[in-house]
């Protein structure tokens, strides 16, 4: 009997050494769980939201939940929101995937050790390449926002707005931007043409 438990325990620990296996595991099953046992999302806009508590292996040196996991909790939390609001169906439906292409972060207010939070996700808009999300951590204690992440989800193989029509089987416009959000898009894009200067490429070479 020892013997025949060598073999999964290596299998285990080489998945764990070798792979991000937590992020593999909770990912794909996190979505699963909103896609199945979770209420659909009427409303493209709705706000989804999903539980989470820091954890030891979540801190940082001065006992914080340190900043890469903000972002990690996030992907968590923006993959459940998209299958629920069926984002993730229609893109598969329409052959095609998002991809994250840009992420930026504001930090207002630590969480430690044991302490709850939810990540509040929400859809802000869209345009001919990318849909905008914001995820919000916020302390069920108090109400405070932690922090504020916002990220840019290109759509390759086909368009956002061809991914919002079959949803909701007719042509829907996009709400209005936020102002900060339409200067986080500016600089994204400013940044590109810099880095693409810089390299000799032209603009015929997009950013994935």
């Amino acid at each position: 009997m020892p013997a025949l438990l060598v073999l999964p325990l290596a299998l285990a620990l080489a998945y764990f050494a070798l792979l991000d296996g937590w992020y593999l595991v909770r990912v794909p099953c996190a979505a699963l769980r909103a896609r199945l046992l979770q209420p659909r999302l009427l409303d493209l806009l709705a706000e989804s939201r999903h539980a989470g508590r820091v954890l030891p292996s979540d801190l940082d040196l001065l006992l914080h939940m340190n900043n890469a996991r903000y972002l990690r909790e996030a992907d968590v939390a923006r993959a459940a929101h998209l299958a629920r609001c069926g984002v993730l169906g229609a893109l598969r439906a329409l052959g095609a995937r998002a991809v994250l292409a840009a992420s930026c972060a504001r930090y207002r207010r630590s969480l430690s050790l044991l302490e709850a939070f939810e990540v509040r996700t929400r859809l802000l808009g869209w345009d001919d390449r990318a849909f905008y999300l914001e995820a919000r951590f916020v302390s069920p204690r108090d109400g405070f926002v932690c922090a504020v992440l916002r990220s840019s989800q290109h759509v390759l193989g086909t368009s956002p707005e061809r991914v919002v029509q079959h949803l909701c089987k007719r042509r829907v416009e996009s709400p209005e931007l936020p102002e900060d959000l339409l200067l986080w898009i500016a600089y994204n894009k400013a940044s590109s043409r810099l880095l693409r200067a810089e390299s000799g490429v032209d603009d015929v070479a997009k950013d994935q």
